[in-house]
């Protein structure tokens, strides 16, 4: 195997992800049709040598070298594929916003992944791309559907073999998503959380994950009415975010089925039929934009194909 010839180049497409989707707390993750594109291309340099090119103003903030997430990631196909890692040059359409709780770190490590093993023909299979992916970073709900695609459900088994299972989504359930102008940093969303949850918390959740999952499938407003409710994360982040609880009344109100964080934050995702996606999107902006919180909420679908990539012409 050899290392790609200087000025080869991918497109790698990869879509952003919700995770938790109320109760499914870092084990569920979908992927939406509201997509990242990279262009990947080996340029002259060493395993330093990382240029990042950003395309809109939300990632203005991010940065390129050695230590930035899409490098590493790609570093990690290298080494395992016995290559010494090279210049790169990713060239990002920002569609994903940054520190949205929409999944952008995790498009970020499946774009690296999948761009170093296009470029060098694919020696990895994407079962090993899923295992980097995860231990990288950290938990499975975002990076799982982001390269999978689908409504995913991840679990580390009693055989320590992490499994994946894809569920299903009826096309009748769009899911609304409010983007606020605010961020709000995994990290901190963590800390806000207690060590220790009560069992009967622990309970309640299991329970609402399972009427969801078979509300989602099946279509039953009642059962994902009933689903859309955690006990685990959601009470002690809703405080982070400005003026979040009334967006989400605002949703309800306009017909959602259920209004909840988005992965830590602070983006928040309602379930509606189609017919109510329209009027749930004006209602959560509204709602915002009372809080003086500048947001838009694009009505969006399923996104079953997950990351994907094609060639492009070389320069």
């Amino acid at each position: 195997m050899s290392q790609p010839q200087i000025g080869k180049k991918v497109i790698v497409n990869v879509p952003s992800t919700s995770a938790n989707l109320g109760p499914g707390f870092d084990c569920l993750g979908v992927a939406l049709d509201l997509n990242n594109h990279f262009a990947m291309r080996r340029i002259e340099g060493n395993g330093e040598k990382f240029d990042l090119i950003i395309e809109g103003s939300e990632g203005s903030h991010l940065r390129g070298g050695p230590e930035n997430l899409v490098y590493r990631a790609a570093q990690r196909v290298w080494k395992v594929a016995g290559l010494d890692p090279v210049g790169l040059e990713a060239r990002v359409k920002l569609a994903v916003p940054p520190a949205r709780g929409l999944g952008s770190s995790a498009t970020a490590i499946v774009a690296g992944l999948v761009g170093a093993n296009a470029l060098m023909s694919e020696p990895l299979s994407k079962e090993k791309l899923l295992e980097l992916a995860i231990d990288i970073e950290g938990h499975p709900d975002n990076v799982v559907p982001s390269l999978l695609g689908g409504l995913c459900m991840t679990a580390k088994a009693f055989s320590k073999r992490w499994r994946v299972i894809r569920c299903e989504w009826t096309e009748s359930i769009k899911a609304v998503v409010a983007i606020p102008a605010i961020r709000l940093s995994t990290s901190e969303a963590r800390r806000s959380m207690p060590k220790n949850i009560p069992i009967e918390d622990s309970v309640t959740n299991l329970g609402a994950l399972t009427l969801l999952l078979q509300g989602l499938r099946t279509g039953n407003k009642d059962l994902i009415t009933d689903g859309m409710h955690d006990r685990l994360h959601e009470p002690y982040r809703w405080r982070l975010i400005k003026g979040g609880t009334e967006v989400r009344t605002a949703a309800i109100n306009a017909g959602a089925l259920g209004c909840v964080i988005s992965g830590a934050g602070p983006s928040l995702l309602a379930l509606c039929p189609e017919e109510q996606g329209a009027s749930v999107s004006k209602a959560m902006v509204r709602a915002w934009e009372v809080n003086g919180v500048a947001s838009r909420a694009p009505v969006l679908s399923l996104q079953s194909q997950g990351a994907n990539w094609h060639p492009a012409a070389s320069e």
